[in-house]
């Protein structure tokens, strides 16, 4: 089928296209943009007055829980709020069971994805044999079978030699080493924030610098390997001056960064004890959270990601000690980053196509999604009118522990287009 989008505002930095224009999608490619195309026939004509067309956007961190823990979320769950939330692309991190680190688990995930028929769906193989740190997993078999990078998120790699013949391993195949950075020996035990948070709150702290030592040195590893870098999650100050130091030192090393982390702090943490505000790493400093903010605005950070980490109920409603880390985030990622900074002029439009669909598809080493002709058709609609209210109903995951209950946030996709197929249209997904 043929849609012709009308008098969308389209975004684009890799064309430095911001203009309102008309886009024909024909089949699986975008068959022409300009300032006015006639409808033909078979063509399904879609209002893009007032909205914003930008490549389809990607979210290079999230958990599918697909296999072994599908009470939290599958891939076909996930992929539904994926859709919801405006990316055309995901990419799932391997702390499955058993640990995606095998071609043939990333086949599982790659065939679940064309069966649910909804996003593109970039595995992440482990870098060792069941992210226990020990021995290198079967790297080349999983570039094979279509892994996007590879990572053991969820755990830091505890031996610096081991993180070597990993790196030096991901460094043959064109893919990145995607960094969790976390000594256990520092964080052991810890819930929150060392700090004013852990003391107010009497709880056992997990400090900055369990996060920066590995910051450190897998930078320095990126030194002796020549191996692609890339730092989930980043959390403090310190760590993104690290990454900085790198780029300016001509290493390839990227970072990214979670909505919760540069809109909450340690401070929201109160005697309340929303278990949903415990993830990994933990909130920290509201210094940090603003040199955070910063680093998405002025270029330091390359992507926002949302680490999307669903739980069931019970894993969330109990005591803080004995929560699981983590919170939900692909539908309320996007409609964050419109009200908290796009629409206040602290971000462009172009930024915001930058961090959470240009630079994602970079780092993964996909093919670029441009707004001209001949393009692939992956496209994301925004209408940054729109209001919605985050609540469990409105959350198509399978899990509801999202750090933003209860918030009232405007701008929203209403549609999302997959190889030219409509997956999301006027906010509804099309399963």
């Amino acid at each position: 089928m043929a849609f012709l989008l009308k008098g969308v505002h389209a975004v684009d930095p890799q064309l430095n296209l911001d203009k309102v224009v008309d886009v024909l999608i024909d089949g699986k490619t975008i068959a022409k943009v300009a300032d006015d195309i006639e409808k033909s026939d078979g063509d399904e004509v879609i209002d893009g007055s007032g909205k914003y067309l930008v490549p389809g956007l990607v979210d290079m961190h999230v958990h599918f829980r697909d296999p072994g823990f599908e009470y939290k979320e599958t891939i076909e769950s996930g992929a539904r709020a994926a859709t919801h939330g405006g990316f055309s692309d995901v990419a799932t991190m391997p702390n499955t069971d058993p640990v995606t680190d095998t071609g043939t688990g990333v086949r599982y995930q790659v065939d679940r994805a064309h069966a649910a028929n909804l996003c593109h769906v970039r595995p992440i193989g482990a870098l060792t044999r069941g992210q226990k740190g020990e021995a290198l997993a079967e790297i080349g078999d999983m570039v094979m079978e279509g892994a996007a990078a590879f990572s053991d998120d969820g755990h830091g790699v505890q031996s610096a030699g081991m993180m070597r013949t990993c790196m030096d391993y991901v460094s043959q195949f064109d893919r990145v080493a995607i960094a969790h950075c976390e000594d256990e020996s520092l964080t052991t035990h810890g819930v929150i924030n060392e700090g004013k948070a852990s003391t107010r709150l009497g709880m056992f702290g997990w400090p900055a610098l369990g996060e920066e030592l590995e910051i450190y040195r897998d930078i320095e590893l990126v030194r002796l390997t020549g191996c692609p870098l890339h730092i989930a999650h980043i959390s403090t100050r310190k760590g993104l001056e690290l990454v900085k130091a790198a780029k300016a030192d001509g290493l390839p090393v990227t970072c990214e960064v979670t909505p919760h982390h540069i809109f909450l702090n340690e401070d929201d943490i109160t005697d309340a004890y929303n278990t949903n505000l415990k993830m990994n790493p933990p909130l920290r400093t509201p210094d940090d959270m603003a040199a955070l903010r910063k680093g998405i605005l002025d270029g330091s950070i390359d992507c926002l990601v949302t680490d999307h980490a669903p739980h069931a109920q019970h894993e969330k409603d109990c005591e803080w000690e004995i929560a699981f880390f983590g919170t939900i985030g692909l539908e309320t990622s996007l409609p964050l980053m419109l009200t908290k900074l796009v629409s206040t002029g602290e971000m462009s439009w172009s930024r915001l196509v930058e961090v959470m669909a240009v630079n994602p598809r970079r780092v993964l080493r996909l093919k670029p999604v441009t707004i001209e002709a001949g393009s692939k058709a992956d496209l994301t609609l925004i209408d940054p009118g729109k209001t919605i209210e985050v609540t469990p109903d409105y959350i198509e995951s399978k899990s509801k522990n999202s750090a933003f209950i209860g918030e009232t946030l405007t701008g929203v996709a209403t549609d999302v287009f997959v190889d030219g197929r409509r997956t999301l249209a006027d906010g509804v997904v099309q399963a």
